[in-house]
């Protein structure tokens, strides 16, 4: 398995493009190295990489005796989204996920099996398996190796994920810590109104399809102010990447939840939060009736 390129400067250049869409930047201005540096805690060095990345999707500009100039006005940077490649962790539990539902590795492994089925070091394979252990997919035993938990059972695992939402995800409105971020909130609606109105949704990447999902259902237990609710709906997030990725394929299905999301972001928007609530309810119910099988998604993602 071989070893992805560091995301750093990935994860930063989406972070530029965030600040430049909430400081609402028009094309033409000058992103600065420095200021950009101090507001994300980082030298100049890896800012100008994730420029330089930025510059190759032509999103900025390298100027001569000016450094970096945005090319796309704020409002055009809704969709954009700079997609980080995968790490050898994460590529290697996403792979012991996948095999344990294809049956090909065993309910019980050990740690050097792990690490001889996969080709990878002691460490990567201590802190995948860790990881695994923190969402709840496996368990270390008493004695020796670890032990797949029912998590991954195809007809425990989706009703068990939905019902766990069911049960957050609508409450989080109703929590007199629920403040709205209305930047995030806005940009949101923009990223739904882009793949609503998207004239061929089927070539929109499975990634930024998730990504979209995934986000939104975390900015409302976000805005809950209670943070092992936001622990908790993305542990499940990371689950559902895994075993419902393929179902994003569903060009109908998608831009029904487009609309349904929107609906939600309204009610947000017009104060109406027990009535977000129960959109909230009505939708997820909806996505676990229309969920694809299990196995037949990993075999869509594979």
């Amino acid at each position: 398995m071989a070893r992805s390129s560091s995301p750093s400067r990935f994860l930063l250049a989406n972070q530029i493009l965030d600040f430049a869409r909430n400081a609402r930047f028009e094309a033409g201005h000058h992103l600065r190295e420095q200021q950009l540096g101090d507001m994300l805690g980082v030298s100049r060095t890896p800012i100008r990489a994730a420029l330089v990345l930025l510059a190759e999707k032509g999103i900025v500009e390298a100027r001569h005796n000016q450094g970096f100039v945005l090319l796309k006005p704020f409002d055009a940077l809704h969709h954009i989204e700079i997609e980080v490649p995968t790490t050898v962790d994460q590529g290697l539990y996403e792979q012991i996920v996948k095999d344990r539902l294809a049956g090909t590795i065993p309910p019980s492994l050990t740690q050097s099996e792990v690490a001889d089925r996969y080709g990878v070091d002691r460490t990567v394979t201590l802190r995948t398996l860790s990881r695994l252990a923190e969402d709840g997919i496996i368990a270390r035993n008493k004695g020796h190796g670890w032990t797949f938990l029912p998590t991954l059972d195809s007809s425990v695992a989706l009703r068990s994920s939905y019902d766990f939402r069911l049960a957050i995800e609508p409450a989080s409105f109703l929590l007199k810590t629920f403040t709205v971020n209305s930047a995030a909130l806005e940009r949101s609606h923009l990223q739904h109104v882009y793949l609503l109105n998207h004239s061929d949704i089927a070539s929109v990447s499975k990634a930024q399809l998730f990504n979209t999902d995934a986000a939104f259902h975390e900015m409302f237990v976000e805005f809950s102010g209670n943070v092992f609710f936001l622990q908790s709906v993305q542990q499940q997030n990371r689950l559902r990447r895994l075993l419902e990725f393929g179902g994003y394929f569903a060009s109908r299905r998608v831009r029904a939840w487009c609309q349904e999301h929107l609906s939600i972001i309204q009610a947000v928007r017009s104060n109406d939060l027990a009535g977000a609530a129960d959109l909230m309810r009505h939708h997820l119910s909806r996505a676990y009736e229309t969920a694809p099988a299990i196995d037949s998604s990993i075999r869509s993602a594979g």
